[in-house]
């Protein structure tokens, strides 16, 4: 992974129906429909930035099997997960589970703020 903030950000920005927050000590916070599913902070690593993410039950079992890739810091429980590491993942695999993260997220949504964002889940 040498995704940077910014790409991260650029990435973020370009799916569907997203916003952007700036929390929890300059965390970059990335919603849909008012709920979180990716973020890029350095919550448990110190000053290194690491992006977090939901994902789903198995893949969660998966990547905290993988070096350099943890639980993440306060949202593990709701099966979400830090990179940690460069070499983790590759920035196309990366985008993939963003990209995952944010239909999990989206697909809890309620029917009608799906609709009134415009998404067709």
């Amino acid at each position: 992974m040498d995704m940077t903030r910014s790409e991260f950000d650029d990435f973020c920005r370009s799916l569907p129906a997203t916003t952007h927050v700036i929390q929890w000590g300059g965390a970059s916070v990335w919603k849909i429909g008012g709920r979180i599913f990716a973020l890029c902070s350095s919550w448990g690593t110190g000053s290194v930035e690491a992006i977090s993410f939901k994902c789903s039950d198995f893949s969660y079992r998966l990547l905290c099997e993988q070096p350099g890739i943890v639980p993440a810091p306060y949202l593990a429980r709701a099966k979400w997960v830090q990179v940690r590491e460069q070499s983790s993942l590759d920035d196309g695999d990366l985008r993939s589970y963003i990209d995952n993260a944010h239909g999990l997220v989206a697909t809890r949504l309620t029917r009608a703020v799906r609709r009134e964002l415009g998404l067709m889940i």
